[in-house]
């Protein structure tokens, strides 16, 4: 049966911020309302909550301690998020309202995963953090909780040190922060899709990614997803052919949606529903345990653009396509 891995510490407390930044603040929240409006009494049983935010312990995974120390300077909260006023903020407030809901993310990243390797399939509300280096925030990334889940699983020993992760980031902008931390593992394996005319370009980090597919400005839904039906089953065969494919981490930004402000491809409704079904539809076909992340999404309806894949997959979880 799929997860759902949900928090009400997920959501931001930015008062105003919505005139500062497109992001919703409040995106998971609304998912998780309409998906209790739209799934009934069936999504009780699968919903599970992380019981905590992460840690030390988690984040020094990835991050150095001065990278950590550094989020108490208000400058470095203000460039990491885009938004200047920030820089005016004390250090407690931004964590309480920033940090602390990533916090929270990051860790129900972590659970996610740890369910997906037991039940096949779990959806995080949140998380999706692809932009943030071991010692660099930005794009709207600090905690950078893909990395995050991978080696607090092998720490675990749920995954072997020889077991490969495929990363699949369809998020509409280039995960360079994934790139640079996975730089020289070989057992993680990555495919991006990305606008590379937007934030941050590629530079050095998009050699590393495994297979890469530069997408141009206004680039049609029907062309999206042709060109991932193209990419997306070759690359898991040939992950798995060199060894154990174990896992499966899905970013799934919805920032490729037409009337994203920010990503700059014109993907409908339909298209992005497309696009994760058959993503899911082909890691379950091959038995890949997988964990879908929310990335960007800078509309509001973001949240309904996630609500209707999670609604698909919890509602048939035998087949997503």
């Amino acid at each position: 049966m799929t997860r759902v891995i949900y928090h009400p510490a997920y959501n931001y407390g930015i008062w105003g911020a919505q005139w500062l930044h497109p992001f919703d603040q409040s995106k998971s929240a609304r998912i998780w309302k309409r998906l209790r409006s739209l799934c009934g009494a069936s999504l009780g049983s699968a919903l599970v909550r992380p019981e905590r935010p992460a840690g030390e312990q988690e984040l020094l995974l990835v991050h150095s301690q001065q990278h950590l120390q550094s989020l108490k300077r208000p400058t470095v909260m203000a460039a990491a998020l885009e938004i200047p006023l920030l820089s005016y903020f004390p250090a407690w407030v931004s964590d309480r309202l920033i940090l602390r809901p990533m916090r929270w993310q990051t860790m129900g990243s972590l659970v996610a995963a740890r369910e997906a390797l037991s039940c096949g399939l779990a959806v995080n509300l949140g998380g999706g953090f692809h932009h943030a280096h071991r010692d660099l925030a930005h794009g709207f990334s600090v905690y950078n909780d893909i990395a995050t889940l991978i080696l607090a699983l092998r720490g675990e020993g749920k995954l072997q040190q020889d077991d490969r992760v495929a990363y699949i980031d369809l998020d509409a902008h280039h995960g360079d922060g994934v790139a640079a931390i996975f730089a020289n593992d070989p057992r993680v394996f990555l495919l991006d899709m990305y606008n590379a005319a937007i934030f941050p370009g590629d530079g050095q980090t998009g050699d590393r990614v495994d297979c890469r597919v530069r997408l141009h400005s206004g680039i049609t839904g029907r062309e999206y997803v042709e060109l991932l039906r193209q990419k997306l089953p070759g690359f898991l065969e040939s992950v798995a052919r060199g060894g154990q494919l174990k896992l499966a981490v899905y970013n799934a930004g919805t920032d490729v949606y037409e009337r994203d402000p920010l990503g700059l491809l014109r993907l409908s409704e339909q298209d992005i529903l497309e696009r994760d079904l058959f993503v899911l539809g082909e890691l379950q076909a091959r038995a890949i345990p997988a964990v879908m992340l929310l990335s960007g999404g800078y509309t509001q309806e973001s949240y309904r653009l996630v609500a209707n894949t999670a609604v698909r997959i919890v509602q048939s979880p035998n087949g997503f396509r």
